[in-house]
């Protein structure tokens, strides 16, 4: 396989995964050709190389920033934006554990909380969904404290330990 055939591989495949996770096809696309180049890029370079309209464009290399995982590079003597990614893979696993947290536990663990805030608490059916709320609570509360572990701890320690599990 030549390398621009693994390249391009990389890009469609990197997308696909991409929605299985919930995250838009087009950005984790944008997101795996600025990993994938050895220099930063233009708005113009991926839309071209991508196949993509410029509000697209614009909209998923912004969303990136957002994310923490791509920055805008100045080069010298050109008025474009250019991006270039993040290319340290723990520190993007962190960021987008990060991310994650805040859009999709957070909201979870403060939903359980308003759910549990019932009138009538003394009755067998409020006590059984208090129990229940309270159950997905602890879950979500767990998968949130395993999350933050993860994003403030360093390669090495969380290799360590699931090394540890996996014995």
């Amino acid at each position: 396989m030549q390398l621009s055939e693994a390249k391009e591989k990389y890009i469609q495949t990197w997308g696909t995964f991409a929605t299985n996770w919930g995250i838009n096809r087009t950005m984790a696309q944008v997101h795996a050709l600025l990993l994938a180049s050895g220099k930063a890029l233009s708005t113009d370079e991926v839309m071209e190389q991508l196949k993509i309209s410029r509000g697209n464009a614009n909209m998923n290399l912004r969303a990136l920033m957002d994310w923490g995982i791509v920055k805008k590079e100045f080069v010298k003597g050109e008025r474009k934006e250019y991006f270039l990614a993040e290319k340290d893979v723990w520190y993007l696993f962190k960021q987008i554990t990060k991310e994650r947290r805040k859009r999709e536990i957070e909201p979870v663990i403060s939903f359980l909380e308003e759910l549990k805030n019932i009138e009538d608490k003394d009755s067998e059916g409020a006590k059984e969904f208090i129990k229940l709320m309270d159950d997905f609570s602890s879950v979500t509360g767990k998968i949130n404290n395993i999350m933050d572990l993860a994003i403030k701890s360093d390669d090495h320690w969380l290799v360590g330990k699931i090394t540890n599990l996996l014995k």
